[in-house]
């Protein structure tokens, strides 16, 4: 049997797994990612915590088919970050070569993190069973996966997939964090949500209880449509509007068999895709309708699946 690593760098903390070369979970474990001296410390410490768990189960480097390394960046198929990783302090850098320094002898491969939580989610989660997958985090930001026959689809910086930036409104002023106006994450991230939410309550004096609610977030706006509320259901349809409208975009370009729905938002439930997929219907390229709609079910450990299933593919 050959073991497989897969490292999950966040801002936060960098997560971690051992898995066997089924892609079986033996193992999953945290450390802190150390971003002092533009994260210099964050690729050593990753590395070091591989090689003490190796010794610690009793690993040796022939017994390693690789490690996989999903970082917040994008990635090129030589491991190149081109324009580095903002929330990590990087600036431009190859991971691939930087890890195979620390961890000579082993393989290693790197990718967009987002990719690789799509890749995991297809080889383990809602997308299981599929080959034409395309994943979409709604997070505080709106990131996404492509996968065709298998293969995820980096382009040629490493930058396919982010389609939170696809500009969905022509009219919109408001800047998205990217500097462009209009972009899909201002309209379906959690943080898009509640702004949609903030203007509709803005327009009118109708009761909802979404004006008393102690937060104002995209869980708040969704409990109340689960309690039937006319302001929240409104907030909700113009997500699903955005939303749909966007992804039967990508569904022309790319024609996947499914749709996976990840991120805090899908934590909603079942309910969110009664808002998202009729307009996507709507708005599809006839032969690529028939796409499917599923949630995530790996959860933040989607990363780690994905690294890993990356090396064994």
């Amino acid at each position: 049997m050959k073991y497989v690593f897969g490292v999950d760098i966040g801002g936060t903390t960098v997560k971690m797994g051992l898995f066997n070369d089924a892609t079986e979970l033996i193992e999953k474990w945290e450390i802190p990612t150390d971003k002092t001296d533009s994260g210099k410390k964050i690729i050593p410490d990753v590395c070091g915590s591989i090689k003490n768990k190796m010794g610690e189960k009793g690993i040796s480097e022939e017994d390693v088919a690789g490690v996989g390394a999903g970082a917040p960046g994008a990635v090129d198929d030589k491991g190149m970050m081109p324009g580095g990783a903002v929330n990590l302090g990087w600036g431009p850098l190859n991971l691939k070569e930087l890890m195979e320094k620390e961890l000579p002898g082993i393989k290693i491969v790197a990718a967009n993190d987002a990719n690789v939580a799509a890749f995991g989610e297809m080889i383990a989660g809602g997308g299981k069973g599929y080959e034409n997958v395309v994943a979409v985090t709604l997070g505080t930001g709106v990131g996404g996966g492509i996968i065709l026959g298998g293969k995820l689809l980096a382009g040629s910086t490493g930058a396919a997939g982010e389609i939170g930036h696809m500009k969905v409104d022509d009219e919109e002023t408001e800047k998205c964090n990217c500097g462009h106006a209009g972009c899909l994450e201002q309209y379906a991230s959690a943080t898009g949500i509640a702004r949609l939410a903030r203007k509709r309550l803005a327009k009118d004096d109708k009761a909802s209880s979404l004006r008393s609610a102690e937060t104002l977030d995209a869980k708040a706006v969704f409990d109340a449509v689960k309690e039937g509320d006319e302001v929240a259901t409104e907030v909700a349809k113009e997500f699903g509007r955005y939303l749909g409208k966007g992804l039967a975009t990508i569904a022309d370009v790319v024609n996947p068999e499914i749709f996976v729905i990840g991120g805090g938002v899908s934590k909603a439930g079942d309910v969110l895709l009664e808002f998202v997929e009729p307009e996507f219907v709507n708005t599809a390229f006839p032969p690529c309708k028939g796409a499917k709609f599923a949630l995530a079910k790996l959860g933040n450990d989607a990363g780690i699946y994905g690294c890993a299933g990356m090396v064994l593919s």
